[in-house]
């Protein structure tokens, strides 16, 4: 058994504000007993426009972005899942999307690039990412003391392909910043599923809240477990979800319905 927390937050245009936010919440959710914390996407900038995030991108490895998840990991002996950064890429006008894992010795340990990326059209409600963010193109899973971790951002979670080319994964994370609109119908729909037809936990760490940019996003961070219940859930305004894993209940699950054996298509 352990304890795992998933970090909502309200991000700003601005870096440093948003990195104390994060400090503190990490810490919040160290003394909480959490030894594997989740921040959402976008959790070190919210901008005011699409290329905001490209304005403050870091070299892959360097930058004080990434230096804060690695002293927040090392500082409190946890694994951070760290929502997602803004690394540099070939495209000047543009950055990879990264979520970024830190061990408890602050040692960067995998590395997933938003495969996926959002656009949607509604009134005067518009996003096209694929204008300042270049997608990956590789699926990312890393071995921890945890069990089995696996990377999704956002809008991934819409695809259910992707979960599935991992193969077994004991848990899944998707930091995310889902729109009012969208989330409010298909935000519990889609991280339950997930977690019901991969028989594993997922832990959904979510932006919730009016931002200065006007955007609202859907908070209502979750963590879900392997039969699709929702054992933790706040619905907006940053703060800390904790929830405890018990790997024997994710077996006992695996062993009375055996999907993921019986699986004929891959």
């Amino acid at each position: 058994m352990f304890r795992v927390a998933a970090v909502q937050m309200v991000s700003t245009a601005d870096v440093t504000p948003n990195l104390e936010a994060a400090r503190r919440l990490v810490a919040q959710a160290a003394q909480a007993g959490a030894q594997l914390v989740a921040l959402p996407e976008y959790f070190c900038i919210l901008g005011r426009h699409e290329s905001d995030k490209v304005r403050v991108r870091e070299r892959d490895g360097s930058g004080p972005i990434q230096d804060a998840l690695a002293e927040m990991a090392q500082r409190h002996r946890l694994w951070l899942v760290g929502g997602t950064v803004p690394i540099a890429c070939a495209d000047p006008a543009r950055a990879r999307s990264a979520c970024l894992v830190y061990d408890d010795r602050g040692r960067r340990v995998a590395r997933y690039d938003k495969m996926h990326l959002f656009a949607f059209s509604a009134g005067s409600e518009r996003y096209d990412e694929a204008r300042s963010l270049e997608p990956g193109d590789a699926p990312v899973a890393v071995e921890s003391p945890f069990g089995r971790l696996g990377l999704s951002i956002c809008y991934d979670l819409r695809f259910p392909e992707l979960y599935r080319r991992l193969g077994t994964v004991d848990l899944w994370f998707v930091p995310s910043a889902f729109t009012a609109v969208t989330g409010a119908v298909h935000w519990e729909t889609l991280v339950r599923a997930r977690a019901i037809e991969n028989l594993c936990y997922v832990v959904a760490p979510a932006q919730g809240g009016l931002h200065a940019n006007g955007r609202r996003t859907h908070g209502h961070s979750m963590i879900v477990g392997p039969w699709g219940e929702v054992l933790a859930e706040r619905d907006e305004g940053e703060g800390v979800l904790l929830a405890d894993i018990d790997p024997g209940r994710l077996a006992e699950v695996r062993q009375s319905l055996p999907a993921l054996d019986n699986r004929r298509l891959t």
